[in-house]
């Protein structure tokens, strides 16, 4: 009995050592596909996020067998690839039928060579289900750095409502029946100035981090010339590649958007406190944050109306985004609110909100609660009336500056606060 016990505890004691040897090997077989490597083998790549548009609304009408070729103006480059598809607003499960990415040549033409099929777990179909975003397979595609990529998605079935950035400032374009994803010239049955489904492209880059841009219209690029990339974010990455700098600089603009309440209208998307996981933590390499938001919150509410907020509201709702910022390690830059005295629209000014704007531009200035200051009001305003934003800077509403206007921005940031010292 005393031997037999003895022959079965040195069974299971070589039992453990097995499974502890196939355990380790396991392990050291699995460890080399989870390091992202580029395709030249390097294992300290990490993905990036290069371009984003934060989504805001549904389309109502949708799209039925139709492609969409939608443009997407590139922050930095890579040699691999990954897109993100959004459902975030549909109320029922979106099926798509077959996704491609490529360069733009111009319009909706592709450049011959570089379309590349994406895949989603190994398969060419996926359907995202309500409120939820798929991410691609990676792809090896020479990604240029401020350039256009083409991203084609093949819609097979009437689709309902689908989830869109309602002001993209980009043409792109819907097909005529049929599946043309990997078309060099799609037929185009009709174009629109907004992106449907696409939310995000990453790339797989060596020592790049990302500064997510987070405000609402101004920052969106409203009254910016169509397909000229001429927003502020755009001409922040211009500086940033001229200078050599590896950082992916990623749009989260909404038009109309608010830090406190959504949007009046849906377009104007969901609140900035509610989509600052979404549009900010969740996104890939970010270290960096530029925040702009705040003048909707007054113009959009007048006194006494229900959603009023004051001067101190907002700077409570800024607390929070510097706090959740912190929490993951990553930096936030505060932006002035710049002049709106005069605008055009009705009922935007109050002389209320214009108190308001100089209470909040103040703490900004002097709490130390950012980790830096980038002072907007100061580039655009006009030195005889501090109040109003400079002739040579306004797009024409008093509001929102032009191309020149979102140039003096970007130029007045100092590119010192996106070294990664980390």
């Amino acid at each position: 009995m005393v031997q037999l016990t003895s022959c079965l505890k040195a069974l299971a004691s070589r039992r453990r050592v097995v499974v502890a040897l196939l355990s380790a090997a396991m392990l050291a077989g699995a460890a080399p596909s989870a390091i992202a490597r580029d395709r030249h083998g390097h294992a300290d790549a990490e993905w990036v996020g290069t371009w984003t548009a934060s989504p805001s609304n549904l389309f109502a009408d949708g799209f039925n067998d139709q492609t969409l070729r939608l443009i997407a103006h590139t922050s930095i480059g890579g040699d691999r690839v990954r897109v993100r598809l959004s459902n975030t607003f549909g109320s029922t499960s979106l099926k798509i039928g077959e996704a491609r990415v490529a360069v733009q040549a111009q319009g909706p033409i592709i450049n011959p060579g570089t379309d590349r099929q994406l895949k989603f777990g190994g398969r060419t179909t996926v359907t995202i289900p309500p409120g939820a975003l798929v991410v691609s397979d990676p792809v090896d595609l020479d990604v240029p750095a401020l350039g256009n990529l083409a991203v084609s998605v093949y819609l097979p079935g009437a689709t309902g409502p689908i989830t869109e950035h309602s002001l993209a400032v980009q043409t792109n374009y819907a097909s005529t029946p049929g599946n043309y994803t990997e078309a060099g010239n799609m037929p185009v049955a009709s174009t629109r100035l907004s992106w449907s489904l696409l939310s995000g492209i990453e790339v797989l880059a060596r020592d790049a981090v990302a500064v997510v841009t987070f405000g609402d219209s101004i920052t969106d690029g409203y009254g910016s010339t169509v397909d000229a990339n001429r927003r502020w974010p755009n001409v922040l990455a211009e500086r940033l590649h001229a200078r050599h700098m590896r950082v992916g600089v990623l749009d989260q603009g909404i038009s109309g958007n608010r830090v406190l309440h959504n949007g009046q209208v849906p377009e104007f998307g969901p609140n900035a406190l509610s989509r600052f996981d979404r549009d900010v933590l969740a996104q890939s390499g970010v270290k960096f944050v530029v925040l702009l938001e705040g003048i909707n919150d007054f113009g959009h509410a007048a006194p006494g109306t229900p959603e009023a907020v004051s001067a101190e509201d907002i700077i409570s709702g800024y607390r929070q985004i510097i706090r959740r910022a912190h929490a993951q390690d990553i930096k936030v830059y505060g932006a002035t609110l710049t002049p709106y005295v005069g605008t055009i629209f009705p009922g935007y000014y109050q002389p209320e909100g214009e108190a308001k704007r100089q209470a909040v531009n103040a703490w900004i200035r002097s709490s130390g609660a950012f980790d830096a200051v980038i002072d907007f009001d100061a580039v655009v305003r006009d030195p005889a009336n501090p109040t109003k934003i400079l002739p040579a800077y306004d797009v024409g509403d008093h509001l929102h500056p032009n191309d020149a206007g979102y140039r003096a921005m970007a130029n007045a940031v100092d590119l010192r606060l996106f070294r990664d010292d980390d």
